[in-house]
């Protein structure tokens, strides 16, 4: 699939500056020239971290809320990794839990510097994993970028020491790691994660009564694949995060909205090379409008910067698609997934919102933070051919519901 990644204009009332403008388009040219885009193919994989003792739990909140079912197992020297499907062609998700409870790495320690976050100090979404032809000559061209690589062998995590990966360091900018591997995640024989091991029975039978209760209440079939993922960011960070995920992908700036009611701006990057982003998953980057050290001279609403404040920059959510269509009695699938959750004790932010009555639009909501990955799980349903990831209405009501459930109380004043 070809794209004119040069003339390409951008979508959304976002201004960018000069020199966003300028490297982005240098950087598109550089990884023409320089071979990356002859290397890197779609996401492959998203990694998560979670506590040690929570990743069954986890597992059970992914198994009743997603497509994502248990295919493997295994025993490293520092963690049990679980890898979960949803789909033949969508990326697996490589579940982390520490071996020790007392474990500690960059990303512990990241967690600690924020009152939200180091109630659990090793849950963390890590990263995505993208496919690549030649590994160590992605990790020679992005090194010649000035990209830094975790160094194999001396990472505490054993995953990020494998021959099979190369990871980042974490992003100054949004505190995620970018992989790269030539394997098939897919295929259980190629990945070097350990031992592999069995669950207990009875962590087997947890999860097949979840899974049983999901297909039961028709969820299975209306839950589609991961469609984006949103991480939220520093205000004067936006465009520098932007610009350093288009350096480190295939992907391409695809637009960004202001939010105005939330003094916000929801900036959305794509792979062009897929006819359906569940392939390989959006990168929405959300991030105030004005600083919170200047926006007392405004009092404007800050509930991104403020999510950032008290969880630090890091993923805030992964959205998944919703199949299309009418379940009934006027009630579109979204309401009764929705519904069906919370019947089963999922709590969410707010009601469902957007409209779809005759014409394209779109159906979202936010469920509450997870309690082992602090991920918020989001689903959407796009009506009638709905060409887009949110309408500002939408968004500024997610948003709005997310950052009163994200306040820290300090002394008797709450952000």
């Amino acid at each position: 699939m070809d794209f004119d990644f040069q003339n390409y204009h951008p979508r959304g009332d976002k201004k960018n500056s000069d020199l966003f403008n300028t490297y982005r388009l240098k950087i598109y040219e550089r990884r023409q020239q320089s071979g990356l885009m002859d290397l890197l193919g779609p996401m492959a994989a998203v990694v998560v971290q979670v506590d040690h003792g929570d990743s069954i739990k986890y597992m059970e909140e992914l198994y009743l809320m997603t497509p994502m079912r248990l295919k493997a197992s295994y025993l490293s020297e520092s963690h049990k990794v679980h890898l979960l499907e949803g789909g033949a062609d969508f990326p697996v998700y490589l579940v982390m839990e520490p071996l020790n409870p007392s474990f500690e790495d960059d990303m512990t320690r990241l967690n600690m510097l924020y009152p939200n976050a180091r109630k659990k100090p090793n849950a963390r979404y890590v990263g995505e994993v993208y496919r690549t032809e030649n590994l160590k000559e992605t990790e020679r061209i992005l090194g010649s970028h000035d990209i830094r690589f975790e160094a194999r062998g001396g990472a505490k995590n054993a995953l990020l020491n494998s021959d099979a990966f190369a990871f980042t360091v974490p992003s100054d900018y949004t505190g995620n790691r970018i992989g790269y591997s030539e394997r098939d995640l897919h295929d259980t024989a190629a990945l070097p994660h350990g031992e592999g091991i069995q669950l207990t029975a009875e962590e087997t039978g947890l999860l097949d009564r979840v899974a049983a209760a999901a297909e039961e209440a028709g969820l299975h079939n209306l839950i589609l694949g991961a469609d984006h993922m949103a991480t939220r960011i520093l205000s004067g960070e936006r465009e520098d995060a932007i610009l350093e995920f288009l350096t480190l992908s295939n992907y391409y700036f695809w637009g960004a909205y202001n939010i105005n009611e939330m003094n916000s701006s929801t900036n959305v990057n794509r792979c062009p090379f897929v006819d359906d982003d569940k392939l390989s998953p959006a990168k929405v980057f959300t991030a105030n409008n004005t600083p919170s050290f200047v926006n007392s001279f405004e009092g404007l609403p800050m509930p991104t910067e403020n999510f950032v404040r008290n969880y630090g920059r890091r993923m805030h959510h992964v959205a998944f698609e919703v199949k299309d269509g009418d379940h009934g009695a006027g009630e579109k699938n979204v309401d009764y997934v929705v519904g069906k959750l919370r019947d089963m004790g999922k709590d969410f932010l707010a009601h469902v919102v957007g409209e779809c009555t005759d014409q394209p639009n779109l159906k979202q909501i936010f469920s509450k933070h997870s309690p082992y990955s602090l991920l918020i799980t989001e689903y959407v349903e796009r009506c009638f051919g709905f060409d887009g990831f949110f309408t500002k209405d939408n968004v500024a009501a997610l948003t709005e519901a997310a950052g009163l459930d994200e306040r820290y109380e300090h002394g008797h004043i709450f952000d």
